[in-house]
Protein backbone atom coordinates (compact mmCIF):
# COMPACT_ATOMS: atom_id res chain seq x y z
CA UNK A 1 0.00 0.00 0.00
CA UNK A 2 1.66 3.40 -1.08
CA UNK A 3 1.75 6.38 1.19
CA UNK A 4 -1.28 8.05 -0.35
CA UNK A 5 -3.58 4.65 -0.48
CA UNK A 6 -2.69 4.72 3.85
CA UNK A 7 -3.57 8.23 3.92
CA UNK A 8 -7.07 7.70 2.57
CA UNK A 9 -7.38 4.69 4.13
CA UNK A 10 -6.75 6.52 7.58
CA UNK A 11 -9.56 8.79 6.95
CA UNK A 12 -12.08 6.45 5.78
CA UNK A 13 -11.48 4.64 8.79
CA UNK A 14 -11.64 8.27 11.05
CA UNK A 15 -15.06 8.20 9.36
CA UNK A 16 -14.70 10.52 6.52
CA UNK A 17 -17.25 10.33 3.59
CA UNK A 18 -15.16 9.76 1.25
CA UNK A 19 -17.37 8.27 -1.23
CA UNK A 20 -18.58 12.58 -1.19
CA UNK A 21 -15.23 13.86 -1.98
CA UNK A 22 -14.34 14.74 -5.83
CA UNK A 23 -11.23 13.31 -7.04
CA UNK A 24 -9.51 16.60 -6.85
CA UNK A 25 -10.55 16.73 -3.25
CA UNK A 26 -9.54 12.94 -2.63
CA UNK A 27 -5.93 13.94 -4.64
CA UNK A 28 -5.41 16.66 -1.51
CA UNK A 29 -6.20 14.24 1.01
CA UNK A 30 -3.94 11.54 -0.48
CA UNK A 31 -0.71 13.93 -0.16
CA UNK A 32 -1.22 15.34 3.51
CA UNK A 33 1.96 14.81 5.21
CA UNK A 34 1.86 12.63 8.69
CA UNK A 35 1.42 15.55 10.68
CA UNK A 36 -1.59 17.12 8.62
CA UNK A 37 -3.35 13.80 8.76
CA UNK A 38 -2.92 13.36 12.04
CA UNK A 39 -4.46 17.01 12.96
CA UNK A 40 -7.38 16.63 10.47
CA UNK A 41 -8.36 12.92 11.65
CA UNK A 42 -8.05 14.68 15.30
CA UNK A 43 -10.18 18.03 14.64
CA UNK A 44 -12.63 15.37 13.33
CA UNK A 45 -13.20 13.30 16.41
CA UNK A 46 -13.13 16.81 18.28
CA UNK A 47 -16.00 17.76 15.98
CA UNK A 48 -17.77 14.26 16.34
CA UNK A 49 -17.22 14.13 20.00
CA UNK A 50 -19.34 17.58 20.72
CA UNK A 51 -22.14 17.33 18.17
CA UNK A 52 -24.72 14.80 17.23
CA UNK A 53 -23.11 12.07 14.86
CA UNK A 54 -25.37 13.11 11.93
CA UNK A 55 -24.82 16.86 12.27
CA UNK A 56 -20.68 16.58 12.56
CA UNK A 57 -20.74 14.20 9.28
CA UNK A 58 -22.81 16.74 7.56
CA UNK A 59 -20.55 19.57 8.36
CA UNK A 60 -17.61 17.24 7.34
CA UNK A 61 -19.13 16.24 3.69
CA UNK A 62 -21.05 19.21 2.90
CA UNK A 63 -17.58 21.13 3.23
CA UNK A 64 -14.70 19.00 3.19
CA UNK A 65 -14.39 19.84 6.91
CA UNK A 66 -13.79 23.30 6.45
Amino acid sequence: MTDHEANLRTLADAGFPMDTFTDEQLAVFAELTPGELDLIVDIKARLDAVEPEVQAHAAVAGAALF
